[in-house]
């Protein structure tokens, strides 16, 4: 048993960042400013977009990216029954009604067959998630997009790296919206990112992001002068700090070595797993990156002898930090409630929500937490088939 606890998703923080910070906090500078700015750059040229807006969560970014794309009132959009409770909150926040679809029993992802079965003359757009960092199958939902004139919105929150067919995602549809949570692949503690090829649309949404005032009124304060804005809609308190770009910046720089080093456990991972009776994630569809954001392994209590949650309780007592992505839309009361969803109505959804877990996946682990998240797994597993 590990001495101290394995914090799940903890990030990996080097000296760059914590410099940078200081100099921001030195700078007097702390809030929207030139770090935003050198972050949203540095953003657009590594997704290779010609718009970025740095905005204070992927959940900011989602319902700023409705808005832009004209969802509102009597408008309905469809989305993954599997997924965290943003996705779905952005839509409501928009003042449309959201609808689910189930997903691919392998991928996680939304299905596009039933995606195509949900449009009704009220759809307007389809916000499809990245799950774990696997790409959705964007050929088929761009496909139906175009077909039905939707927009389409990708939740990349999970997906910085992917890459479907040689493009980045968060490039298909109108908007791509990217986390820098915490737990996230970049982190700036909270933190989020819109990216578009489209100009008229991401001036909308920076001014939106900062109370509706006009373009570039967070320079109002610099040493250029005052410079007066205008109010033209009524927007929100969505914009991203300094402090957090800060750090954002050299997470950036080290993104593709950060990837290297989950792929690495990823495979150490699959290795340690393939004889014991858990699923593992699917293989890697041809011609795709996959990002390494959540390895999931599925626990079916009539294989593993152990039902997901007591499996959960027994890695947390063995000081391993786990995560649930996630019980399904349906599963939760608000929902239920207010739009009459029911778990049962996407079942591969509910069945996934139900069984699966996110072993730790980060940057930081050492190669002695990963031996302990794979032994605690192990032990756990094979006690019970012995036991039972």
């Amino acid at each position: 048993m590990r001495k101290s606890f394995l914090i799940f998703g903890s990030p990996a923080i080097e000296d760059a960042e914590i410099n940078e910070v200081v100099a921001v906090l030195k700078s007097g500078w702390l809030s929207t400013g030139v770090k935003v700015a050198q972050l949203e750059d540095d953003f657009r040229k590594y997704q290779a977009v010609k718009h970025a807006v740095a905005v204070n969560s992927c959940t900011a970014a989602l319902h700023l990216s409705l808005l832009a794309s004209g969802v509102g009132s009597g408008d309905e959009v469809i989305t993954t029954a599997l997924t965290f409770c943003a996705t779905v909150n952005a839509i409501i926040h928009a003042g449309a009604t959201p609808v689910l679809a189930d997903v691919d029993p392998e991928t996680m992802n939304i299905n596009s067959s039933e995606v195509e079965k949900k449009i009704t003359p009220k759809t307007k757009a389809i916000v499809l998630v990245h799950f774990a960092g696997r790409p959705c199958n964007m050929e088929e939902l761009c496909s139906i997009a175009k077909q039905y004139n939707l927009k389409i919105i990708e939740d990349c929150a999970h997906a910085i790296e992917t890459e479907y067919k040689g493009r980045k995602v968060g490039t298909f549809g109108d908007f791509g919206c990217f986390s820098f949570y915490v737990t996230k692949n970049v982190v700036t503690g909270e933190g989020g990112m819109v990216i578009s090829n489209n100009e008229e649309d991401t001036n909308r949404i920076k001014m939106l992001a900062l109370h509706g005032m006009s373009k570039d009124a967070w320079k109002r304060f610099n040493d250029e002068g005052y410079k007066h804005y205008h109010v033209v809609e009524c927007g929100f308190k969505y914009n991203m700090m300094d402090l957090q770009a800060a750090i954002g910046i050299h997470q950036l720089k080290r993104v593709e070595a950060n990837w290297q080093k989950r792929q690495k456990v990823w495979q150490v991972y699959n290795d340690a797993f393939l004889d014991l009776p858990v699923g593992l994630p699917g293989l890697i569809e041809q011609d795709t990156r996959h990002a390494y954001h959540l390895y999931t392994i599925v626990i079916d209590s009539k294989i593993a002898r152990i039902s997901r949650d007591e499996f959960l309780n027994e890695m947390t007592k063995r000081n391993i930090g786990v995560g649930v992505h996630y019980l399904s839309i349906g599963e939760h009361p608000y929902y239920q409630k207010h739009y009459g969803f029911k778990a049962e109505d996407c079942p591969e959804a509910m069945r996934i929500g139900r069984q699966t877990i996110s072993l730790p996946l980060s940057a930081k682990l050492t190669t002695k937490d990963v031996d302990d998240v794979i032994a605690a797994v192990c032990d756990i597993i094979v006690k019970r088939k012995v036991i039972v």
